[in-house]
């Protein structure tokens, strides 16, 4: 895995960063060869779709609570037409507010501790992915990042960024006209002039206030504060990137991979 900014989601009991456990798990044989066997399953059926650019979920914890079933998203890039797939993602360095933004195969990717043995993809038009390809060779992927983590950032607010956020964030920039989104503030003014709203997840004062107190990746202050009061937390969970994907791309396909 290698780290390209020197420095993920919403969370069933909030103990985890970018869809995975925070404290170090070893991995049984069992889960290495089934991680390992959704990987290349993944990297197969892109092959056989003909796609250069997708995007990846995996299931990394249960989040049936909040209705969402992947946990963490990234952006899977050909690098040239029979080259390595390489998935981009954000990650929060465990156990801080801080997160890094990486580059890795797609067998590291899935090599974690998954809650379910099953991949989405979502696979972009022609169109969309020669505009998502184009985007990746600048530094746009880069200047989308924002080092400061929140596990529940607000959807328009660029003081905090879960890994999801920078997926939506990153796919706002190659979906708006050329020039004119390079900046989170851009992809944000983009999308609300999309009328973008992501699902918003219902999360009780209790569950808010432990998440606050314990957990240094966790704040709700960058949220309007009578939504935060009523619990209602617009933040961008897999479901949101997959939403705003379907309203911009009337090719987009979802695959499931599954084991």
């Amino acid at each position: 895995m290698k780290r390209l900014l020197p420095t993920l989601l919403l969370a069933g009991a909030f103990e985890a960063q970018a869809g995975q456990a925070c404290e170090e798990k070893r991995l049984s044989p069992d889960e290495v060869i089934r991680s390992m066997d959704l990987a290349q399953r993944t990297v197969q059926a892109l092959e056989a779709s003909g796609a250069r650019v997708a995007l990846v979920a995996r299931a990394g914890q249960d989040l049936s609570r909040y209705k969402v079933r992947y946990s963490h998203m990234g952006v899977v890039v050909r690098d040239h037409p029979r080259g390595r797939w390489t998935v981009v993602h954000e990650l929060n360095d465990c156990g801080t507010a801080s997160s890094g933004l990486y580059y890795e195969g797609m067998g590291n990717f899935f090599l974690t501790d998954l809650y379910r043995f099953e991949a989405q993809l979502l696979i972009p038009g022609s169109a969309m992915q020669h505009r998502l390809a184009a985007l990746f060779a600048t530094r746009t992927p880069l200047r989308m990042h924002e080092a400061r983590y929140n596990m529940l950032a607000y959807v328009y607010s660029t003081r905090y960024q879960n890994s999801n956020q920078w997926v939506l964030e990153t796919f706002a920039a190659a979906s708006a006209p050329p020039g004119e989104v390079a900046t989170r503030e851009e992809a944000q003014a983009w999308l609300k002039g999309m009328r973008y709203q992501p699902p918003t997840l219902e999360i009780p004062a209790s569950v808010r206030l432990g998440a606050r107190l314990f957990r240094a990746n966790v704040a709700f202050d960058d949220h309007p504060f009578d939504r935060r009061m009523a619990g209602q937390i617009d933040t961008v969970t897999t479901d949101a990137v997959r939403r705003l994907v379907r309203a911009v791309d009337l090719e987009m396909k979802t695959m499931v991979i599954d084991n």
